[in-house]
């Protein structure tokens, strides 16, 4: 099962109060039931759902996932070629090539049960990000995301009395989820018809929201005009930055604004689930400004970790390699596009390919994905690992580092920073000389007139280089 019957639950506990609300549009816990009941089709099928944000996308994901249905949720920002290959591809996926729903969610003749399918059926296709290849398609079954409501619930502490806010686009897998763990826990959840930080500063201010669920890069946005336009957010319970750790000027801005707000950071991926987790309390300053960048807390209850190196062999406590997992939440693989490394089994083991340690503590360390490693003069850098040390340099707001073309080196590193206009090319260079080994330290500096972030809010190195190597309005070449 994943929510459908504990939404039946809170309907008749509950059927007045707020389930689903999205702009000025507003479903009870029964009137959710009611419209997704009346659209579950009789025989099971696969909804492809590509709605943007409303209340009509609640209703066409609580009616796919019924009874034996299966929803693939596709991004409707995609380019029409991108989803046109999608939805061919998963023609070829069903049996008979049958799918339904592609704008409504509907999946035909109406009358079957509104209930949940078996635990070990997949309910779920979630996609990779991509702009222009086909992604892949992961799967899941009901019961992995029944574990991870347990422990997402229990270690977020969300409750019934929560009120939700998730301000990026409903068919991100981290919106998705929390849209699913609030109406499993009976809790009303609130989403915006478009990403607006004007919007989501009055949703928290005018619906009394206690608990924001975000990527970092709309948090940082959300806590500066809160900020600056001095508007309440102690009322704020809870602070959720999905799948990355916040840095250290954001957290500084989130506790100023929302000063009451437990501050929670996860590590995870849509195929993995939550993996670790760490929760700063209000007032709690053990961990700032001086706490780890790399460290992104310990395993979760049912998750265990371990480290391993190229060969396969298990690393001490400090020692890095990849990052494998052991978790009931994981997904089942992919429904295509496996390439073996994107997403990869050893038995019960998985990895997404990120590189990191544990430390004595076991808390995990997290270094950067070996996608996104760059390899120059023959000399491996990741990314991240860069990031980190620079983001404390004076001036320096935010700092993304990406790789170019380069005729001599195969890769040229380069970085970007948004600052406050005290960062200049000289004295970054001097930084990363102190800070960085030769090999780490960019060869270019550029500054950014605004973040380069896909829909979902995410920090994207991959648009940084397409800005740079295109001559974007929004780079300036620093030196």
């Amino acid at each position: 099962m994943p929510f459908v019957n504990r939404l039946q639950h809170w309907a008749q506990v509950q059927p007045q109060a707020t389930a689903v609300e999205v702009g000025a549009d507003r479903l009870s816990f029964a009137e959710l039931r009611d419209r997704a009941a009346s659209q579950v089709g009789v025989e099971p099928a696969l909804t492809a759902l590509c709605l943007p944000n409303g209340i009509e996308f609640a209703v066409a994901f609580a009616a796919a996932v019924a009874g034996s249905g299966v929803c693939a949720v596709l991004d409707p920002g995609w380019p029409d070629a991108q989803r046109s290959a999608v939805e061919e591809r998963l023609r070829g996926y069903v049996p008979g090539g049958v799918i339904a729903g592609s704008t409504r969610g509907s999946r035909g003749e109406t009358g079957a049960e509104f209930v949940d399918g078996p635990a070990d059926s997949v309910f779920l296709l979630g996609f990779t990000s991509g702009t222009t290849s086909l992604p892949k398609a992961f799967t899941r079954v009901r019961r992995s995301w029944q574990y991870s409501f347990d422990h997402s619930t229990g270690f977020f502490g969300l409750t019934r009395a929560d009120r939700t806010l998730v301000p990026g686009p409903l068919s991100a897998s981290l919106s998705l989820f929390a849209l699913a763990e609030s109406l499993h826990a009976g809790a009303a959840f609130f989403a915006l018809p478009s990403f607006d930080v004007g919007a989501a500063i009055a949703c928290v201010t005018e619906r009394r929201i206690t608990r924001i669920v975000s990527a970092p890069a709309a948090l940082r946005l959300i806590s500066e005009r809160g900020l600056a336009s001095g508007a309440d957010g102690t009322a704020l319970s809870g602070i959720v930055s999905a799948g990355a750790k916040l840095d250290a000027v954001t957290l500084a801005l989130v506790r100023r604004w929302a000063p009451n707000a437990t501050v929670y950071e996860y590590y995870g991926a849509a195929e993995l689930s939550y993996v670790t987790a760490a929760a700063l309390r209000p007032g709690d300053t053990s961990e700032a400004p001086g706490r780890s960048a790399t460290a992104v807390g310990r395993a979760l209850p049912g998750v265990d970790i371990r480290i391993l190196d190229p060969d396969g062999h298990e690393q001490p406590a400090g020692v890095p390699g990849a990052i494998f997992v052991r978790s009931p939440l994981v997904s089942d693989g992919y429904a295509w596009g496996d390439d073996g490394e994107a997403f990869r089994r050893d038995g019960d083991w998985c990895t997404v390919g990120d590189e990191g340690f544990l430390d004595a503590d076991a808390v995990l360390h997290h270094q950067g994905r070996r996608a996104d490693m760059i390899i120059t003069s023959g000399h491996n850098v990741y990314p991240h690992e860069v990031e980190v040390a620079m983001q404390d340099v004076p001036g320096v707001r935010t700092i993304i580092v990406t790789g170019l073309p380069d005729p001599h080196r195969g890769t040229r590193l380069v970085a970007a920073v948004i600052g406050s206009g005290e960062a200049d090319a000289a004295s970054l260079r001097s930084a990363s000389a102190t800070l960085l080994a030769g090999p780490k330290r960019p060869r270019a500096w550029f500054a950014l007139a605004e973040a380069p972030v896909t829909a979902t809010g995410k920090i994207s190195r991959r648009l940084l280089s397409q800005w740079i190597l295109a001559g974007d309005d929004r780079v300036r070449h620093l030196g």
